[in-house]
């Protein structure tokens, strides 16, 4: 898994480029790949969070915000930091996830659909929990620290 998001320079610099672009910059400049990936899942959760309440408000504008957001975290951060030349089969399974999630996402945000907005929090919570998890195992690699 680590392969697919946090090995290349490349992939860093475009997930921190997503992630200042997105109008979060505390702790991007001197955070290492992971750390970045785990700020874009933990940011893709928060709009859903956000999307979730405010759709239940009938506040259709944050809601559209919020969810626009996570579509960027999704497009612009995590598929494009994804390295599917050393990622492998991985990689190209994380592809397919990002892309059927921020399929959903659009149908939910079309349809004020509160259960695709869960389901995409259901589908992307593990995958943030497992990054999250790892680490302590990423941080003591050479590569691994800033």
């Amino acid at each position: 898994m680590l392969a697919t998001h946090a090995s290349p320079a490349p992939a860093a610099h475009a997930s921190a480029a997503a992630y200042r672009q997105m109008g979060v910059s505390s702790g991007v400049g001197g955070a290492t790949p992971h750390q970045l990936v785990l700020m874009l899942l933990d940011g893709f959760d928060d709009a859903l969070v956000q999307a979730a309440g405010a759709l239940q408000a009938r506040a259709t504008a944050v809601k559209c915000k919020a969810i626009e957001r996570a579509l960027r975290i999704v497009d612009e951060g995590l598929k494009a930091s994804l390295n599917l030349a050393e990622g492998g089969t991985l990689a190209a399974q994380l592809r397919e996830l990002y892309g059927y999630v921020s399929v959903r996402l659009l149908h939910a945000n079309l349809h004020n659909d509160a259960a695709a907005i869960a389901e995409c929090r259901r589908l992307m919570r593990p995958l943030r929990d497992a990054w999250a998890a790892i680490a302590p195992q990423v941080h003591a690699q050479p590569w691994g620290r800033r």
